[in-house]
């Protein structure tokens, strides 16, 4: 295993490669233009997705209009900010008016939306380019990344083996990490935008559930679901962030939600801050090389100045898996039930299963279960007191062959759930590579509505390595 490359994978000269807080400025410098830039995005996805099938649908010819009128208005002096011109794509869960969303079935393949995400509307508000939608777990409900009625997307770092390119936001991570877009959108309810930027090696924030509106997004489950970013460095995710974030009318949930600024404090030295390690013995089942990245990357944290300390949380955190799951599967069955019961061939069978699982449970054993959830949340916040975050792998491995997986054990989010379960926020970012070659992710956890934070102590960490910057190599598709 390789814990700090000498000659980092990075781009040189491909646009389709480059970094949201690299391309911005020379976009408002008309350096670049928009239409520059989303050609390249488009030319990549043409010469890639036919193997690596992340897009569901892909607007080209709608999204090189858009990147005209951005280059008229940027020249006009009307620059909307940083993601103006920037192309972006959607989970295909995120409603848009007269577009297709299929949730990831093929039951409703042919489903068209009667109304736009908030999170849509305001990436476009920014001047983002939606380059279109992508491919996910069946009603977003699995961590492997596995479709069998709409494909996988394939994980790029391996082009011979098709691996797990986690789930359920697949095509999200999988668009992000081979450069056919500068950043998505994904949901994370029980580690969604996490686990694909670990298999993928991209950054993935997890926002506190009501940092984001989730009004027009198709719900798996209205208590734990949150909608966050995937991109190639911290700054982009914080970027992507800042645009959608804040409350929403249309979401009472987010009428709590702090109008931060992930920006301004980005860049701050992280000397002094506390950050806790969760200790080997509550973590069972990750993989020796994973754990040897992330213990570098706590080296690497404590060498930037913060205090890292052991810290003993009040379960294990696959211990919270089982209040979660219940939570997912009651509320999913009940958000499905319209439609998990016909006898259409269309759902994937695991998929189906875990949906029609929730029908089972009594009305009781759902209300035992929040409130064990309450208890569990105060008790997980007087541990979290004395500290800014805490540090874990965010998987238990990295990306394994998809023909060595079961679907009827989803091991990739026993680390992962708990975030949503306690309603913290989350950031996964890489931090090594296996002897494989496959990506390796830390996760940085913290106290609800911190992201500002974790994506603080995420930047300062990519100062100092270099993780970020590698590339999958894919000259055997593009040349």
């Amino acid at each position: 295993m390789t814990l700090n490359p000498l000659e980092p994978e990075t781009s040189g000269t491909d646009l389709a490669d480059w970094p949201l807080h690299r391309l911005a400025p020379l976009i408002r410098a008309r350096t670049l233009s928009a239409s520059a830039l989303v050609g390249a995005c488009i030319d990549r996805i043409a010469r890639t997705d036919g193997r690596l099938h992340a897009f569901i649908d892909l607007w080209a010819a709608d999204a090189m209009a858009a990147a005209a009128r951005a280059d008229t208005e940027i020249a006009a002096g009307r620059y909307l900010g940083p993601l103006h011109g920037v192309p972006l794509a959607l989970k295909d869960l995120v409603e848009v008016q007269g577009r297709r969303t299929t949730v990831g079935s093929a039951f409703w393949r042919e489903r068209v939306s009667d109304c736009t995400a908030t999170v849509a509307t305001r990436l476009e508000a920014a001047g983002a380019i939606l380059l279109g939608k992508l491919h996910m777990v069946e009603f977003a409900f699995g961590g492997w990344g596995t479709n069998p009625r709409l494909g996988a997307p394939m994980n790029p770092w391996d082009l011979v083996h098709h691996r797990s390119p986690g789930g359920s936001s697949s095509g999200s991570g999988v668009a992000v990490a081979a450069g056919m877009v500068v950043a998505s959108i994904g949901s994370d309810t029980g580690g969604s935008v996490r686990i694909p930027a670990s298999m993928n090696g991209v950054v993935g924030l997890k926002p506190t559930a009501a940092s984001v509106s989730t009004h027009g997004v198709f719900p798996l489950s209205q208590i734990l679901d949150s909608i966050g970013p995937l991109a190639r460095s911290v700054e982009d995710a914080a970027l992507v962030f800042q645009a959608i974030r804040g409350p929403d009318l249309r979401d009472a949930a987010t009428s709590l939600a702090p109008m931060g600024d992930a920006l301004s404090g980005l860049k701050r030295p992280i000397g002094g801050l506390r950050l806790g390690r969760v200790q080997a013995a509550q973590l069972p089942g990750v993989d020796p090389e994973v754990a040897q990245a992330v213990a570098a990357a706590v080296e690497v944290l404590r060498g930037l100045g913060a205090v890292v300390d052991d810290i003993a949380l009040p379960r294990p955190p696959i211990d919270y898996c089982r209040g979660a799951s219940h939570i997912i599967r009651t509320e999913g069955y009940a958000n499905l039930r319209h439609v998990i019961h016909s006898d259409s061939d269309d759902f994937g069978p695991a998929v189906r299963a875990r949906v029609l699982a929730g029908q089972g449970g009594s009305a009781t054993d759902y209300a035992a279960t929040l409130i064990e959830r309450r208890e569990d949340t105060t008790a997980m916040g007087a541990v979290l007191a004395g500290f800014d975050a805490i540090l874990l792998p965010t998987t238990v491995m990295a990306a394994p062959r998809l023909d060595r997986i079961d679907e009827d054990h989803m091991p990739l989010s026993d680390l992962t759930r708990f975030v949503n379960y306690l309603g913290l926020c989350a950031l996964a970012l890489p931090c090594g590579v296996t002897s494989e070659g496959m990506p390796v992710s830390v996760q940085i956890v913290g106290k609800a509505f911190t992201e500002d934070l974790l994506l603080r102590i995420g930047w300062a960490y990519e100062q100092a390595t270099t993780w970020h910057q590698r590339l999958p190599d894919l000259r055997s598709l593009t040349s």
